[in-house]
C-alpha cells in the first residue's frame, strides 16, 4: 500500500489503501491552504445524517457505554426496531451508505480498548492526548491533527462526523491541536510511535499469478502467510520485541503494529536501520536480479529460508505455477549462473511446452546431475536456487511507510471503503487459518445483530435480564476478544517499566 510522508500540501491519493492526503474543502478558495488548515473541529455534518444543534456539542454528563447491550427480558418483547437512541439501518443498505457507518461506529467499534492500547494506560495521559487523528469524511475531505483526551471525547466526535475511515499518526510533543499557537516550531514534532510495517499485494503482482491489482484470492494470500511469520520472529527473536499486533488492511494486505516502549520511542534512524535489517527484495519491475546477499547467509536468512521452503513447492510451483509461459520460464532462466545449463533447459522446456513449473525446478538439478555443463559451479547453483526462492517468497515490505514516525496509518478495526471488510487483527499463531475472503463485512455484522436480538427475545416473564454486548452477538467477537488481550498484556508490561523507573530513580533522602 503506498503511503506518503503527509504535510499540509494536497497530494493525489493512490488508492483505497493508501495514506490519504488533505482533500479540498467543499468549494474551497483557490490556493487557501490556511483556510483548510483551519478545519479542526468545523466541518459540514456528513450527507443524509441530520445533525441536531445540541449534539454538535459534548454532554459531559451523558453516559456512553461503549458497546450497546441488549437485555434478554421477559417484559413486553421489544419491537424489530433498534432503541431510539441507535441508528436505522434499511435491510437493503450498503456498506458504504452514511447509516451504516454510524451503527457500526455506535454498536461496534472498540473505541475502549483502542483508546487503552494507544495511551499505554488506564488513565488519561499525553500518549493518547497529544496523539493525532486523520478522518476521512463522507464528502471526501480530510482532516488532519485531530487530538482528543480520552476514549470518550474521540467515540462522540467519530460519532458525529461518522467518517468513512481514520487514520492514526504519531504522539507529538504538544497537542496537535495547538500546533498553531506555538512560538517556535521545534516546539511541535513527533515524540513516539508504533514500529509500523506494511505488507501489500500489489508489491508480488510480478510473482503472482493468480490476481493483479486490488483482487486477491486465498491463491495468493498465501504470500501474506509466508510475509508474517518471517517478520513476525525477526522482530521478536532477533529484536526482542513482546507487543506485536498483526492487522488486517480489509482487503489485499496486513500491518503490523508494535506497541514495545523501545519500538515506540525509535528515531527515525532506528526505524530505518530496522526497515533495511529486513529488506531482502530490491528493485523495481523492470530490475534483474532482486535478491543480492552476502554468503554466508545471515542466520535471519537462513531461518527465513527454513521457514519459506515449506511453502515454495505447493504454494509457490503448483498453486502459481510462475514458470508456465515461456516469457516468464526465461526469467528463471536469468536468475541461474550457468549459460551451457539454461541452453539444456531451455531446450528441453521448448520441447514440452505444457511442462508446469515444479517439473521446470525439478529439470534444473537432474540435468546439472546429468552433466549438462562441464564447467558447472555447483555451489553458485546452490546460492542461485536460494535466491529465487526468496525472490518468490520473502516478504515485499513498503519500507518508507516503517522508516518515519510521521507516517499515518488506517486505524485497526475501520472500514475498508472498497469491500465493507472489517479491518480485524490476525493472530500470528494461528495465521494459516485466517481467511481474508471470510471476514466479516459491516452490513454482515449489522445483520448479525438483528438475527441475534430476533432468536434470542423471550415472551416469558420472571427471567433476570441477561446483557450481551452488540459484537458478542457477531462474528466480530473472536477479534474484539484477540484485541483486548493483545491490549491487556500491554498495560501489564507498561506497568512493569513505570515501577522500575520509579525503583531506579529511588529517593534521593533515602539512606
Amino acid at each position: 500500500m503506498p503511503h506518503s510522508l503527509l504535510s499540509e500540501e494536497n497530494t493525489s491519493p493512490a488508492d483505497e489503501d493508501s495514506i490519504l492526503p488533505d482533500a479540498p474543502l467543499v468549494n474551497p478558495e483557490p490556493h487557501d491552504v490556511e483556510a483548510e488548515d483551519d478545519l479542526d473541529g468545523v466541518v459540514h455534518a456528513p450527507p443524509n445524517i441530520p445533525v441536531k444543534l445540541e449534539d454538535l456539542f459534548d454532554d459531559d454528563e451523558e453516559e456512553d457505554d461503549e458497546f450497546p447491550s441488549s437485555g434478554i427480558t421477559n417484559e413486553n418483547p421489544p419491537s424489530s426496531s433498534p432503541p431510539a437512541s441507535l441508528p436505522q439501518v434499511a435491510p437493503s443498505a450498503r456498506y458504504s451508505d452514511p447509516e451504516v457507518m454510524l451503527a457500526f461506529y455506535q454498536r461496534l467499534f472498540p473505541f475502549r480498548h483502542l483508546f487503552q492500547w494507544l495511551n499505554h494506560s488506564m488513565k488519561p495521559s499525553t500518549d493518547f492526548g497529544h496523539r493525532e487523528f486523520a478522518f476521512t469524511l463522507q464528502n471526501d475531505a480530510y482532516l488532519r491533527y485531530q487530538s482528543f483526551p480520552t476514549s470518550d471525547s474521540l467515540r462522540k466526535e467519530i460519532l458525529r462526523l461518522n467518517p468513512s475511515r481514520f487514520e492514526i499518526g504519531p504522539v507529538y510533543t504538544a497537542n496537535p491541536r495547538d500546533r498553531k499557537t506555538l512560538r517556535k516550531s521545534t516546539a511541535f514534532r513527533p515524540r513516539a510511535k508504533e514500529l509500523v510495517f506494511d505488507i501489500d499485494l500489489t508489491d508480488y503482482d510480478e510473482v503472482r499469478t493468480c490476481c493483479d491489482k486490488a483482487n486477491i484470492c486465498h491463491k495468493c494470500w498465501s504470500f501474506i502467510t509466508m510475509a508474517i511469520k518471517v517478520v513476525d520472529v525477526a522482530l521478536r527473536d532477533d529484536f526482542g520485541f513482546e507487543h506485536i499486533m498483526w492487522v488486517y488492511s480489509g482487503r489485499r494486505g496486513a500491518h503490523a503494529w508494535i506497541s514495545d516502549r523501545r519500538a515506540r520511542d525509535m528515531d527515525d534512524q532506528k526505524r530505518k536501520a530496522v526497515a533495511g535489517y529486513l529488506e531482502v527484495i530490491k528493485g523495481g519491475a523492470q530490475s534483474g536480479k532482486k535478491v543480492n546477499v552476502k554468503r554466508p547467509l545471515h542466520p535471519h536468512l537462513g531461518r527465513s529460508l527454513d521457514i519459506l521452503k515449506e511453502h515454495f513447492q505447493g504454494d509457490i510451483l503448483e498453486n502459481q505455477d510462475p514458470w508456465a509461459k515461456p516469457e516468464r520460464a526465461e526469467r528463471l532462466l536469468q536468475l541461474l549462473p550457468d549459460k551451457a545449463l539454461n541452453n539444456a533447459l531451455r531446450k528441453k522446456w521448448d520441447a514440452a511446452p505444457g511442462r508446469s513449473s515444479a517439473s521446470k525446478w525439478a529439470d534444473i538439478d537432474s540435468l546439472a546431475k546429468a552433466g549438462a555443463s562441464k564447467n558447472l559451479d555447483s555451489k553458485a547453483l546452490l546460492e542461485a536456487k536460494q535466491d529465487i526462492v526468496l525472490e518468490y517468497t520473502y516478504p515485499r515490505l513498503d519500507v518508507e511507510v516503517s522508516k518515519k514516525q510521521i507516517h499515518l496509518l488506517k486505524s485497526p478495526f475501520v472500514v475498508h471503503p472498497g469491500t465493507g471488510r472489517v479491518c480485524v487483527p490476525i493472530d500470528p499463531t494461528r495465521v494459516e487459518r485466517f481467511d481474508p475472503l471470510g471476514v466479516p463485512t459491516v452490513t454482515e455484522l449489522l445483520s448479525e445483530i438483528d438475527a441475534w436480538d430476533k432468536e434470542n427475545r423471550k415472551e416469558e416473564s420472571g427471567e433476570d435480564v441477561k446483557k450481551v454486548q452488540d459484537y458478542e452477538k457477531t462474528r466480530l467477537r473472536p477479534f474484539v476478544d484477540y484485541f483486548k488481550t493483545h491490549v491487556g498484556s500491554l498495560l501489564k508490561a507498561e506497568k512493569g517499566v513505570k515501577r522500575e523507573r520509579e525503583r531506579d530513580d529511588g529517593d534521593p533522602m533515602e539512606f
